[in-house]
């Protein structure tokens, strides 16, 4: 009987979304009940398909289609639903539970909102639905062999990205139509579909930029909005500055640590030795400066305590002439960094949202004076000046922090480096916000599952109560000392692989 309502389960759900496209009229939503199935069990749930224009600008705009899911909380009288956007751009806002299981995850992670809220998902236009702005030879341009952030390269990439943008628009795509307003319009029409008068907004990483724009744009809809890695405007360029920050304060924490000291006395000088010492090649592989500055920057490699523990390491190993584990970053760049994400999606919302086009990226990204400089801006900006994604930047009003009356909590970590312009930028700007800061923790995964307790306490009691109750976060000291090594990742999974 089991099987029988799981294989039941599968049918609503695949009949949902393969479902035809049927010509509506913008806003028009279908549903579908069902079952959404949390660490084995079954929450009553919605499928549906949300109909939106394209370009809302246009007068002759197309319809598309967006997935959506409403997971109904258990509660009998339960409070304002909570409208969900999480990290990216790139990634798909809608995670059936077959997407939770391909993360490896054994729940949902905004699961415990079930209990006081309905959980709502919509999503990403450019990711989830009808249209993917998917670039395959963006992904080649990002394969290359060595030097990516070279100049040679940067305008390959910016031929690539442009090339697909024309491609794109002659098969129909609007691309003006897919920034980060119009995934909050989207959110605004679901709400409306949905019959909700007042919605939570959750927000996490890139999802805080769209739950805030959504906070400025439709305050009359928000009962409270919660963001946690927040990036606030302008916050996808990571200066230089910024960078250098963020390691000198991990050096600092370094010198303090006597087990550290005993290793390199000064963990920065040692990462500025090695990278201007490395070889031409480690085994098989190319050891590339550029690639291994870029997964620095790339990953949370500077941003959570585990990441930071294992690129400190191997910047220890490598200054003793065992470079297995900047290897295996490499080995890494190569295997994901090319196709981690929907590479016509995140220009698509970079660009329109905070590329300055009177700013030579490459040039200014690439400081000489600076540790590792901007490898990720380099990438993602630089490639404007040969072309890259010209799309229509959004309105001024919403590249810039705003006053705002709504309540507002705001979640971050000190080693998250857009923690500074996120409290100096939008929290002077809020009349009734709130923010907290966590010592030795970095971006979104690192306040959400480290003290998780503490993490489900803080946001329910705010959108419950509009209470902020960070009395159950406690202190936890960075350690430097991994639970593994980038080296025996090296030896686990380069050498089966014939690297």
């Amino acid at each position: 009987m089991k099987i029988i309502k799981t294989l039941l389960l599968l049918f609503v759900v695949l009949s949902v979304f393969v479902s035809c496209i049927q010509n509506g009229e913008d806003g028009d939503l279908s549903l579908l009940q069902g079952t959404y199935v949390i660490a084995g069990n079954c929450y009553k749930a919605d499928y549906g398909t949300l109909s939106v224009l394209e370009n809302r600008n246009s007068d002759d705009s197309r319809l598309i289609q967006l997935p959506l899911i409403r997971i109904y909380s258990t509660s009998e009288k339960p409070s304002e639903p909570v409208f969900r956007f999480i990290g990216g751009p790139g990634g798909p806002n809608v995670w059936t539970p077959s997407t939770v299981q391909q993360y490896g995850l054994e729940n949902l992670p905004e699961a415990y909102l079930i209990e006081n809220h309905d959980l709502i998902m919509v999503g990403y236009r450019g990711v989830d639905g009808s249209v993917s702005l998917s670039c395959p030879d963006v992904e080649e341009a990002l394969s290359v062999e060595k030097n990516p952030l070279s100049a040679e390269n940067i305008q390959k990439l910016g031929e690539a990205w442009y090339g697909c943008f024309q491609e794109l628009e002659a098969s129909g795509v609007d691309i003006d139509g897919y920034t980060v307003v119009d995934v909050v319009d989207d959110m605004e029409a679901a709400r409306t579909a949905l019959g909700y008068e007042k919605i939570n907004l959750y927000g996490s990483s890139y999802g805080t930029r769209p739950a805030y724009i959504y906070s400025l744009r439709y305050p009359e809809s928000v009962h409270r909005l919660f963001m946690f890695g927040v990036n606030p405007p302008g916050g996808f360029v990571f200066e230089p500055e910024m960078v250098d920050t963020q390691i000198n304060y991990l050096g600092e924490l370094w010198k303090n640590d006597p087990e550290c000291t005993a290793k390199t006395p000064d963990i920065v000088a040692t990462i500025k030795t090695v990278l201007a010492g490395l070889p031409v090649q480690y085994e098989s592989v190319y050891i590339d400066p550029d690639k291994i500055k870029t997964m620095m920057n790339i990953t949370d490699s500077l941003r959570e305590p585990q990441d930071i523990a294992m690129l400190f390491d191997a910047f220890v190993a490598a200054e003793q002439g065992d470079f297995r584990g900047l290897a295996y970053l490499i080995i890494y760049y190569d295997l994901g960094i090319p196709s981690v994400l929907s590479n016509g999606d995140y220009p698509s919302k970079m660009v329109s949202a905070d590329y300055d086009s009177e700013r030579d990226y490459v040039t200014e990204m690439q400081d000489s004076d600076s540790i590792i400089g901007s490898p990720v801006t380099t990438l993602l900006f630089g490639h404007m000046e040969y072309g890259g994604w010209p799309i229509a930047p959004i309105s001024e009003e919403y590249r810039q922090a705003q006053y705002s009356e709504v309540e507002t909590l705001m979640l971050n970590g000190i080693f998250d480096m857009a923690t500074a312009k996120a409290e100096s930028d939008i929290l002077p700007l809020l009349k009734n916000g709130h923010s907290v800061v966590l010592k030795e923790l970095g971006h979104c995964r690192g306040q959400e599952s480290s003290q998780p307790g503490a993490f489900q306490n803080l946001v329910e009691s705010f959108f419950m109560d509009g209470v902020v109750d960070d009395s159950q976060f406690e202190y936890q000291p960075l350690s430097f000392t991994p639970e593994i090594t980038f080296q025996e990742m090296y030896d686990q999974y380069a050498h089966p692989f014939g690297f």
